[in-house]
């Protein structure tokens, strides 16, 4: 289906703003926006685009391979990046501004990059409904002159899903998945070993079926706590495999596995 006429509107003016900053780079997760931006963008300018995906132990093997692949697809070039924000206290303590940091990071090596390979700016995925909320990451986009062209152009989450559809983009559908570190309580420190463990436990709760989830890590003086949020549309499959589900995810490492009665409430989390 055609976008309607302020979607299509939008989408012009993205590709306008896209023509007038290139060459550029595009921060890449593989997520629906900037897999959006990025397709859009290489239709746009071309090869006056490049995408780069950040690599570190809070991004699940799993999801950096399969946006290679898209990426892949679509006959786009795209470079990884490894990024050291788990050698930043600032970011391992889990302060509530804990993507400050590791956005600083992110930007930091492609602020870098783009100087060094003569790009005139570089862009994220940030949309116009993500403006409505606080993200400590907004403010390093900002230090670092980072452009949000999906945000500029007023292009929200859903409209971006509907554009998506008709380029065929396998992420339309996709559910939000931010990153392992994500998972940890603020405050608790995020460590090489906790994001192991839950990139480990999302694994098996995904090989049981599940689609939309989070396991949850909990550290206490002398116990691990894995805490399940199951989408409540999918919690009838957990039907007879409650106690299965359980048991591969103390296999990890877990002294207790809860499954949240519940389930999974926050699309930002």
């Amino acid at each position: 289906m055609p976008p309607d006429a302020s979607t299509a509107q939008k989408l012009g003016a993205l590709r306008e703003l896209l023509w007038e900053h290139r060459p550029l780079l595009i921060a890449y997760s593989g997520g629906v926006d900037s897999s959006f931006l990025l397709a859009t963008a290489a239709e746009a300018v071309g090869s006056d685009c490049l995408g780069v995906i950040a690599d570190s132990p809070s991004l699940p093997r799993a999801a950096l391979q399969d946006a290679l692949q898209l990426a892949q697809s679509l006959g786009i070039t795209v470079e990884v990046v490894a990024t050291s924000e788990m050698d930043d206290s600032n970011y391992t303590s889990n302060p509530i501004n804990r993507c400050y940091f590791c956005k600083a990071e992110l930007f930091r090596r492609l602020d870098l990059l783009a100087e060094e390979r003569g790009f005139r700016a570089i862009a994220y995925g940030e949309n116009a409904d993500d403006a409505r909320q606080v993200r400590p990451g907004r403010q390093a986009a900002s230090e670092f002159r980072v452009l949000a062209p999906l945000r500029a152009v007023g292009l929200t989450k859903s409209e971006i899903r509907a554009l998506s559809r008709t380029i065929h983009l396998p992420t339309a559908e996709a559910p939000a998945q931010p990153c392992l570190s994500s998972r940890i309580p603020h405050g608790t420190p995020v460590t090489p070993m906790a994001l192991g463990m839950i990139e480990r436990a999302e694994e098996i709760v995904r090989d049981f079926g599940f689609r939309v989830f989070r396991v949850r890590h909990h550290e206490s003086a002398d116990r691990l706590q894995a805490r399940v949020e199951i989408l409540p549309n999918e919690m009838a499959l957990l039907n007879g495999l409650a106690e299965q589900l359980c048991a591969a995810l103390q296999s990890v490492g877990y002294d207790e596995v809860l499954i949240d009665p519940k389930g999974y409430r926050s699309p930002l989390s």
